[in-house]
């Protein structure tokens, strides 16, 4: 893979030249220190990428011109995180691992035990900020697809309101949760086929409360253990997403 890349939106699909956004232009020419006649792998962060060659490497406006256009296939599958708001700076770690790991949507939760709570303004700094994590990330990693980042909803609400998901899962302690090989097979064997959108809730510090959990429950969440050790919240959520991609990616 070439080691620069750049996000762009062009305005057409077929550009015969990209000039990059301040942000961008700064971090290629004087972060990264991409020089004349490098090449440039611009993306959309929706699967288009675009070859080009570094023709003009003004810090405010750089200038690709483009050699040709690509479109990458998605995954096979769809995973989406619904992550309970931690404290300090752990969910731009999350949502950076999300990323390299191929994750689609970022759900940012506010559950009975979050210690963080966001509102109007702080909030809409936050979601550009773990936006900024996500397009970084894919950067560094090659990941065409950047995940979407939802505003911050209420756990009880997003628990009910969750739908068009093949599976929807829970990380848990609790006795009689089950093993994320074992709920895939089952799957697999009343379907057919593996499932292609899963829905993965990791809980905040202390974990989901026994009500959040009762009403996952009847909402169809399928409790996953994710081994006899507790988690920090980002441990949890790597783990998780990790271990249920390689399934997927080998079901």
């Amino acid at each position: 893979m070439p080691d620069f890349r750049a996000f762009c939106t062009p305005p057409t699909a077929e550009p015969a030249a990209i000039v990059l956004s301040p942000e961008e232009s700064h971090h290629l020419i004087a972060v990264n220190r991409a020089r004349i006649g490098s090449t440039v792998v611009a993306f959309d962060g929706k699967g288009t990428e675009w070859i080009c060659e570094l023709t003009d490497d003004r810090r405010q406006a750089a200038v690709l011109s483009v050699r040709f256009r690509q479109k990458l296939k998605p995954l096979a599958y769809e995973i989406t995180l619904g992550q309970a708001l931690p404290k300090g700076q752990y969910m731009d770690a999350i949502v950076r691992k999300a990323t390299e790991i191929g994750t689609a949507a970022i759900v940012p939760l506010e559950s009975e035990r979050t210690q963080v709570h966001l509102d109007g303004d702080r909030q809409d700094r936050k979601i550009e900020k773990w936006q900024v994590a996500a397009l970084e990330a894919a950067k560094q990693c090659g990941n065409a697809y950047v995940p979407t980042i939802h505003p911050v909803q209420q756990a009880m609400v997003y628990l009910e309101s969750a739908r068009g998901f093949d599976l929807k899962l829970i990380a848990s302690l609790q006795p009689g949760a089950r093993s994320l090989k074992s709920v895939l097979a089952a799957y697999q064997g009343a379907n057919g086929r593996p499932p292609r959108r899963v829905l993965w809730l990791v809980g905040p510090e202390g974990d989901f409360t026994p009500a959040e959990m009762s009403h996952a429950k009847s909402c169809g969440f399928e409790f996953i253990t994710l081994g006899p050790l507790v988690l920090r919240c980002e441990t949890a959520a790597t783990y998780a997403l990790s271990i249920l991609s390689y399934e997927l990616q080998n079901s």
